[in-house]
């Protein structure tokens, strides 16, 4: 059962994430955005922490790697998403980012040795395919005449490198640390991290009061950022990072149910198929370690 309550918090929350990230962009700067939203998550972390007296401290040791983290899965990564965002749809970054389940899976061959599974290969085949054919008309009018390949390679590129976020983290957790302890540490420095960067690309450190950012910056902070990675890390240490990747390949799901209801998105016989295969991958990806955590 605790599986499946952190998988669906991550699924549902960061499923109606991508409408948040469309609001932070224009009124400020990407970086400085990605600043605020990670900063005010780890004093929401730390805040919480100190109510509850959880432990916070990390062993001076292992603080390399929380650090690093917090520059690749919090800051880095999400610099080149909110960018990307710029150039291509918010379905298409979705249908890249969800690489993220294959890109894991090498990472984790190349840094701890570990097999690649069938079994996961395949699941990640579907669920790739499955949101394919999602999003094919994005897909279909994709041209390399165009600024979308910029927004393209910008995508790849937050994919890769939360990746490798994705790999500390696997260390962290590994090392028993407390997760809400990590996540407040590590958000502190993606939230640095943005701001060195936006001072040395030469950006305006400023803030909107529009309610639609800030609403939106408050949700990507508590529930986007705080909540959800806190139920990804804690899945990363209970089924591995290929496996909890696996959210990204669910969360489009999400994103279009909302669409449905907000936007009026209109379903195809191509998109009913690809929600068969995301289902069928997903059963594939997770049924293997149900019997152990649910």
């Amino acid at each position: 059962m605790q599986v499946a309550i952190l998988y669906a918090t991550a699924v549902l929350i960061w499923g109606s994430t991508w409408i948040a990230i469309k609001l932070q962009i224009g009124p400020v700067a990407e970086e400085v955005s990605v600043a605020w939203r990670f900063g005010f998550a780890s004093l929401v972390l730390f805040a919480y922490a100190a109510l509850t007296r959880r432990r916070l401290r990390i062993p001076l040791v292992h603080y390399g790697q929380v650090v690093a983290m917090g520059v690749l899965m919090y800051s880095g990564s999400y610099m080149f998403v909110y960018h990307a965002m710029n150039y291509v749809t918010s379905g298409l970054v979705a249908v890249i980012f969800s690489l993220i389940v294959l890109v894991n899976s090498f990472f984790e061959r190349l840094f701890f040795g570990k097999a690649l599974e069938p079994r996961m290969l395949l699941a990640a085949l579907l669920g790739l395919g499955g949101i394919a054919l999602l999003f094919w008309p994005e897909i279909a009018a994709f041209s390399l005449e165009d600024q979308t390949v910029v927004g393209i390679g910008l995508a790849l590129a937050g994919v890769t490198v939360a990746s490798l976020g994705n790999m500390t983290a696997i260390v962290n957790t590994t090392r028993d640390l407390p997760v809400m302890a990590v996540n407040a540490h590590a958000m502190a420095w993606g939230g640095l991290c943005s701001i060195v960067v936006a001072t040395l690309l030469g950006r305006s450190i400023g803030f909107s009061v529009e309610p639609a950012y800030v609403g939106s910056l408050l949700y990507l902070s508590i529930g986007g950022s705080a909540i959800a990675f806190g139920a990804y890390l804690a899945l990363i240490r209970l089924i591995g990072s290929a496996r909890a990747a696996y959210t990204s390949v669910l969360f489009p799901l999400v994103a279009l149910s909302i669409s449905t209801v907000v936007e009026g998105y209109q379903w195809s016989g191509p998109a009913f198929a690809g929600v068969a295969a995301i289902i069928a991958g997903n059963w594939l990806a997770l049924t293997k370690i149900t019997g152990e955590h649910l």
